[in-house]
Parts: C-alpha cells; sequence; structure tokens
C-alpha cells in the first residue's frame, strides 16, 4: 500500500511539472510576442513621424519620400494582422526599409540623413552603384547613379530580388518592382543586369558575369542571407529586440536626426 501511494505522489509531481512546464512555456512565448509588437510598433511609429514630418523638395526626395510612405502603409497593414514574432519581425523589417527611404530623401535635399541603419536583406550582397551608367536594353534606356540627378530619381536601398542581388543606388526607373511583385525575373533580365552592372567595382559580378541561370526566379546561389537577409530569403531573419540598442536609444521622429 504504501508502495502505491509513492508512485501515485510521484506520477502527480511529475503531472504537476510537466503542467508547471508548459504554462512557463506559454507565459514566456506570450511575452516575446508581445516584446515583438512593442519593438515593431516603435519603428512604425519613427517611420511615420519621417514620412509625416518630411516634404520633398526636388524629384529624387519627393519619389523616396514616396516609396517611405508605401513601405509605412504596408508595415502598418502588416502590423495590424501580426500574430507571431516571426510576423512582428516582418514588420519590423518592412520599418526598416521605409527608414532607408527616409535617409535617402534627406540626403538628397541635402539634410544629415542621421545614424546608420541596420543592414537590409541581401544588402550587403548586392553592393552599390559606384558609377554612372546609362544604357540600352531592348529598347528601353535605362541609368544608374551612386547620386541622385534630375534623371536618377529612383532610390533602392539594395537587396536581394526574386533570388538576384540588385545594388543600392538611384535608378532611372523602379525596373526591379515587377520581379519584387511577381516573385521572378521575367526574359530579358540576364541582358538588363550584365549591360547595367557588369564591370562596376561596387556590385557582386559573380552574379552578373553571365547570362546562365539569370532569366526567370534564377534563385541558384542567392541565398540574399547577408546579415539579416529575409526579404526574398527568411522574413524573420531579424531580431527586432536588437533594433533598439542598435540605435542607442535614439529615435527617428522628432530628435533622433
Amino acid at each position: 500500500m504504501t508502495g502505491a501511494l509513492l508512485t501515485l505522489i510521484v506520477a502527480l509531481a511529475a503531472i504537476a511539472a510537466a503542467v508547471w512546464l508548459v504554462r512557463r512555456y506559454q507565459a514566456d512565448q506570450a511575452a516575446q510576442l508581445e516584446d515583438a509588437k512593442s519593438e515593431a510598433r516603435r519603428w512604425v511609429e519613427r517611420l511615420g513621424g519621417q514620412v509625416l514630418a518630411l516634404t520633398g523638395t526636388d524629384e529624387p526626395s519627393r519619389q523616396a519620400l514616396a516609396d517611405a510612405a508605401e513601405r509605412y502603409t504596408a508595415a502598418g497593414s502588416q502590423m495590424e494582422q501580426a500574430r507571431t514574432t516571426v510576423q512582428c519581425r516582418q514588420v519590423t523589417e518592412t520599418a526598416y526599409e521605409g527608414l532607408y527611404y527616409v535617409r535617402a530623401a534627406r540626403t538628397a535635399m541635402g539634410i544629415d540623413p542621421g545614424p546608420e541603419l541596420p543592414p537590409l536583406p541581401g544588402q550587403a550582397r548586392a553592393g552599390a552603384v559606384t558609377e554612372e551608367r546609362e544604357v540600352e536594353v531592348e529598347g528601353r534606356t535605362l541609368g544608374a547613379s551612386p547620386q541622385p540627378t534630375d534623371r536618377n530619381n529612383h532610390y533602392y536601398p539594395g537587396g536581394t530580388v526574386a533570388g538576384r542581388p540588385v545594388p543600392r543606388g538611384w535608378y532611372s526607373e523602379p525596373w526591379w518592382k515587377p520581379a519584387l511583385v511577381a516573385g521572378a525575373w521575367g526574359v530579358g533580365s540576364a541582358l538588363l543586369f550584365t549591360s547595367l552592372f557588369s564591370g562596376m567595382a561596387g556590385a557582386d559580378q559573380a552574379a552578373y558575369a553571365g547570362a546562365d541561370g539569370m532569366d526567370g526566379g534564377g534563385a541558384d546561389g542567392a541565398d540574399g542571407m547577408d546579415g539579416m537577409d529575409g526579404g526574398a530569403g527568411d522574413p524573420g531573419a531579424m531580431d527586432s529586440g536588437d533594433g533598439g540598442g542598435m540605435f542607442d536609444g535614439g529615435d527617428f521622429g522628432g530628435d533622433f536626426f
């Protein structure tokens, strides 16, 4: 009888421990989700503060601010639907991207752009436009430059689009947007990449050395995971909890800049 009682006590203790562990795990998960939501809201609010506070003075800055406003709207929509920490990190990532456009607009207007931002998905691998280029591809004349010009007034912060790195810089038109929406490059993309970036010091030459695999999705070899890669790869790769410390508690709204 004593042995049976002891066995029962041990079994009840094990069940109680298991229940406690499950509840502790659920509480930790809920706390992490709330922290991620709070962090995401903070960055969305900072982006919104800049979008509402700034007015472009020329075409490049107006276009960059329009793109920043688009990211602000997208981040707000994502925030409403966020139910997991990964989704919250996607919100933070979108807000970061919007702040890159804000930074570009400020630079175009000759305003202090503020401190550096965390790297975007694929940004390090994509590199940057380091010289002015103008090429003709399938009857279209496309330009690229490291600084905004009257012609090159569409900014891209750099990153992986449909498996291919697009360098940071200013362009004559947002030719990457169809691939960004469709998730794949169309016919003729190989010629565009090789013409526009081949031999450019700041671009990833390994990606533009040849046309093989460039048309269509072409994700071979492009993992898009430099730094916090997530745009075309893992959207939850950034740890949003590090965002505040990275800027030493700065605020994108008001005194941040």
